[in-house]
């Protein structure tokens, strides 16, 4: 199944405060997600998803074929 990304205004400040490269990591693996949620991705609540990027951790949510991002957060602050 294929996926479309929407990413918040939020989660588009957070990507912008993190260096080039590891900004282009996570874009890479965003699209690898596109495909069938490929990628290390875990359930966390009802609709509530996370893509771990190294240290980083992409939250999500999904609404049918929408993966919604509203958060990219270092993994110490991504489940205060």
């Amino acid at each position: 199944m294929h996926y479309e990304i929407e990413i918040s205004e939020n989660a588009r400040a957070q990507l912008k405060a993190l260096p080039r490269p590891l900004r282009q990591r996570i874009g890479y693996r965003l699209t690898l997600m596109q495909e069938d949620l490929a990628g290390d991705v875990k359930k966390l609540h009802d609709k509530e998803y996370r893509l771990r990027v190294g240290s980083y951790r992409v939250l999500f949510r999904l609404n049918a074929n929408i993966v919604e991002v509203y958060a990219v957060k270092d993994r110490k602050d991504a489940y205060a």
